[in-house]
This record gives C-alpha cells, structure tokens and sequence, in this order.
C-alpha cells in the first residue's frame, strides 16, 4: 500500500486519537487545535447472484439470485469529522465527533438513506504513562483485521441493508463494530503497545434460521442501535511493531468476552480471540490474519451464535467459529497499487445439532483490485469480488462483484 493510500486509511477510519488525525484542515482556535477531515467516495456496482436456494447466508443481505446494479458509498461511510486538541493541566486532551451521511441511492425508499454518527469520544492522557478513551469509536478486538483490508478503500461483498457495503466483515473477520467505551493504552514501549476497555456488550442474534439460532428480541450493533446484557464486554489488544532496514511491519493479537443475557444457555459466556500481521519489504504488502471463538456467530458479533437445538437440562448451546485471510498488495512504478485477497469465516454446528438447509457453513470471498492515486487525495479503484456461501446440508451459492470508483480524503 502505498503511502497515500495508507494515509487515506488511518484517516479515514480514525481509530487512533484525535491528536493522530491530522490529515485535514488545520484550524488555531485558543488553547486547542481543531483538525476538519473527512472523505467523500462512490461506486457503481454491478452484483449477479446464483445457486441453490438457501435464504440465509450470513451475510447481511446478501441474497441469492439478485442482479442488480446500484450507485453507492463503498465499506467506508462517507464522513466529516471535527476533532481539537490541546495540552491542559500536564494531560494531553483531545476529542472527536464523526457525521456519517448514507450513500444508497434510492428511489423513494428509506434503505441506506439516513445518516449515523459513529464516533463521538474524548481521550486525555500522557505519553509516560498512556491514554484514557471514553465515548464512541470502533471496537477494540478485530480493529487491525478491519484497518488492514484492503477492501476498505473499495467494496467487497454487497449488502441490501444498512449505508455501507460489507468489505470483508463476515469473509475474514467478525466486525470491530462502533460502540460506547471505556479504554486504556499503554505508552508505546519500543514498539509494544496494548489496550484494554469494558465495551457495550450486544444481545444474540437470530439471522432468519428458522427454530436454529436464539434471540433476547434485541437485535444487535450500531446498525439498530439496540443493546443487550446486564453486563459490559471486555476488548483487549496489544501490538509489537517493527522496522529493520528496508522491513517493517506489525504483529497484534486481541480478544473479546461477554455474557449472553436473556437467553437460558448451557453456557452464557461468549468470546473470539485472533492473531494477525502485516508485513512490507520491497514494493510488497503482506497481511494473514486468523481468529476463533465460541458463541460469537458469523459476520456480527452475536449472529447466529448459539442453538437452540437439544437444549434439554442445559439450555442454548455455543457454536464454534474461525475464519481468516490472506492478502497480498504491490505497488507498482506508476504508483498504482494491485491487491489480491482471499478470506473465509466458518460456523460449525453446535454438538448434536442436525444440520439445517438454511443455517451458514461458510462464507468465503477473493478479491482482487488496483487503486491509482490520481492526486494526494483521490484514489481511483477498479475492484471484482467472487463470494460463495456453503450451507450446513451443502447448498451453495455465488455472487460475483463488480465496482468502479472513487475515493477522496481531506
């Protein structure tokens, strides 16, 4: 990835603190410093669907047999952010606020039109002895997996539902989401960084396996706004960052655990962990990536999770996950950049649970791209993705992607 296009997004997905975010309009104002910022993207995107009819896929939306075409934003909203920054009482404060319009275009329907406001937090700290977050911003555990795909500047898979498309949550990774949140980060000690948050904790999940799956009735993620449990989630991550001659990279590990309320289960304590690294060396950009869990379900958090099924004496049983990818970009010596990826999450059925025509195997997608930086802050992006979706009895189906576009960061 070239170096404008890493820019393009750390600032867009602003996971790191307001101070870091420094890619826009610099504005003196007093005691602060207030940073405008934002990015601006469309796409036209042709999708064709086929194969066995399986209503589920685990992906939101993405149905079997659709052929359509549509103009839309792609896996990243489009966004105006306002952050400030200033040194106050020995402590480093800043503050962040995101508007996040949708980009569906319809034709008198609500679908993708609203608006959603996904980051609104404060930080304060000091760099000998680190940072305090409080408000919103994206999840903790699975946010390198997110921050890493190269899908983020493009499409990926499609959705019919919510302002964005889908990237690579739910082929690769489970979603980082955008929650509420208390967290720490450590200083960064030669390269060594970790942090650890209690985070809004998410209900189950039931994706329209009929009788398969559980639900508190609460549906789940900064997609509804709704919310479920008693009791906070816990995130945590660190990462070992390097540089050695013309090498540099970064390893990073996280997790995620949280109760499941409202739901009797044989056991109500659900979790993922993962493992990823990134590596660059001579024009190349190399990313793998794994994760496992149990009762976290496929594509968001909660999804699909737990069955219902046998729960005689012991309740709702977990189902076990694990996905990842692997991913491969070169920058070629007219700056463009071509990306290749390939990724797949799995859900296993829960013990003695019978397979069910509708429930999700697996979804797997690859990916191939090239981003052209046409200016220091235009991307233009040519992408195709071929997504197949296996269910439990062994239906399957495909859908294959086409986007051209742009993408524009200040």
């Amino acid at each position: 990835m070239n170096k404008n296009i890493k820019l393009a997004v750390a600032g867009a997905v602003l996971a790191l603190s307001a101070s870091a975010a420094n890619a826009g309009v610099i504005i003196p104002a007093g005691e602060w410093t207030v940073d405008i910022s934002g990015n601006v993207n469309s796409y036209a995107i042709w999708k064709k669907g086929s194969g066995t009819a399986m209503t589920n896929t685990g992906l939101i939306g993405n149905s079997r047999g659709a052929t359509n075409a549509v103009q839309s934003t792609g896996l990243l909203p489009n966004f105006l952010s306002v952050a400030g920054s200033s040194r106050q009482n020995d402590l480093d404060v800043t503050w962040l606020i995101s508007i996040n319009p949708g980009g569906w275009t319809s034709h008198g329907a609500s679908n993708g039109s609203g608006t959603e406001h996904r980051q609104a937090y404060m930080t304060f700290g000091d760099k000998s002895w680190g940072s305090v977050k409080i408000g919103k911003d994206l999840g903790i555990y699975a946010s390198d997996a997110i921050l890493n795909d190269m899908t983020l500047l493009g499409v990926g898979a499609p959705t019919t539902t919510g302002t964005t498309t889908l990237g690579r949550i739910g082929t690769g990774f489970q979603y980082a989401d955008w929650k509420q949140q208390i967290a720490y980060t450590t200083p960064n000690f030669n390269g060594f960084q970790a942090t650890v948050g209690i985070t809004q904790a998410w209900g189950t999940l039931d994706s329209g396996v009929t009788g398969a799956v559980a639900t508190t009735g609460a549906a789940i993620s900064h997609i509804s706004g709704k919310q479920g449990g008693a009791a906070p989630a816990f995130e945590g991550k660190a990462s070992y960052s390097f540089a050695a001659n013309d090498v540099n990279g970064k390893i990073w590990v996280s997790g995620l655990t949280q109760k499941v309320d409202g739901v009797l289960a044989e056991d109500n304590q659900m979790w993922s962990a993962d493992i990823g690294a990134n590596i660059k060396v001579a024009g190349f950009d190399l990313t793998g990536y794994y994760y496992g869990g149990e009762g976290t379900g496929t594509t968001i958090i909660g999804m699909d999770g737990y069955s219902a099924a046998n729960t005689a004496g012991g309740g709702l049983k977990k189902r076990d996950v694990d996905g990842g990818y692997v991913q491969v970009k070169y920058t070629l010596p007219f700056k463009t950049v071509a990306g290749l990826s390939w990724g797949q999450s799995n859900l296993d059925r829960a013990a003695n649970e019978a397979a069910d025509a509708d429930l999700v195997k697996s979804n797997e997608m690859w990916t191939a791209a090239l981003y052209h930086p046409l200016t220091k802050s235009i991307n233009l992006v040519a992408e195709y993705s071929h997504v197949t979706t296996e269910g439990q009895t062994g239906l399957e189906n495909t859908t294959n992607v086409g986007s051209l576009g742009g993408i524009l960061f200040f």
